[in-house]
């Protein structure tokens, strides 16, 4: 785990992929600027408060604007 819990918040991981990337790959295509690695899901620890600020931290990250889709959000066992 990269993130630890401090001070009241807990560790979230966010599973996220890139639809536009996922698009191109099916049509044997690459995108301008993503890694075809993008097509599949991506888990990344998050550590907030609670789900809702996780979404935020990670949005900010990998915006919707560019394609990033939050496929789920779930608190970390650890």
């Amino acid at each position: 785990m990269l993130q630890m819990p401090i001070n009241g918040h807990n560790v979230y991981e966010v599973s996220i992929y890139n639809k536009e990337v996922r698009a191109m790959v099916k049509e044997n295509q690459h995108h301008h600027f993503f890694d075809d690695q993008w097509a599949d899901i991506h888990v990344r620890n998050v550590t907030a408060r609670d789900e809702g600020e996780a979404v935020s931290i990670i949005s900010k990250r990998f915006p919707s604007e560019d394609g990033f889709v939050i496929e789920l959000v779930e608190e970390s066992e650890f």
